[in-house]
């Protein structure tokens, strides 16, 4: 990846977080990794962990940032979320994905942030068939 995408992500993420923190959330984790792959912020929101994907664009990019979280994604972000309540034996916690999409402006203008609560649900793991979360 190009030092400048890595720089766009790393100014999206940012600006997700501090619209989060404004919002309520209280960010717990920022780029998690494991052997599944990366949950971009994990927050708590009244005691329910929330796994956020956030997905940057520059302005007058042609995809739509939340396009861009297909099923093959989902699948990941499952597992690793799986692996973060197992490490952390939160299982028994309530827990969602959100969507933070950010379109940076241009010329230094705040970026545009839209937040989407419970973006996407998942009823297996992508582990055969286990359950997402066994309650």
């Amino acid at each position: 990846m190009s030092a400048r995408h890595l720089e766009t992500g790393e100014k999206g993420e940012r600006a997700a977080e501090d619209y989060l923190r404004a919002h309520g959330y209280r960010v717990v984790e920022r780029n998690w990794r494991c052997r599944s792959g990366e949950l971009d912020l994990i927050c708590d929101q009244g005691g329910t962990i929330v796994f956020v994907e956030v997905k940057t664009r520059t302005n007058g990019a042609m995809a739509d940032p939340c396009g861009a979280v297909n099923r093959a994604k989902k699948a990941r972000l499952s597992r690793a979320a799986g692996e973060y309540l197992t490490i952390h034996d939160a299982w028994g916690r309530p827990c969602r994905f959100d969507m933070v999409s950010v379109l940076n402006g241009t010329n230094g203008d705040a970026p545009d942030i839209e937040h989407l609560e419970n973006a996407f649900e998942l009823t297996h793991s992508g582990l055969g068939a286990c359950p997402w979360q066994p309650w």
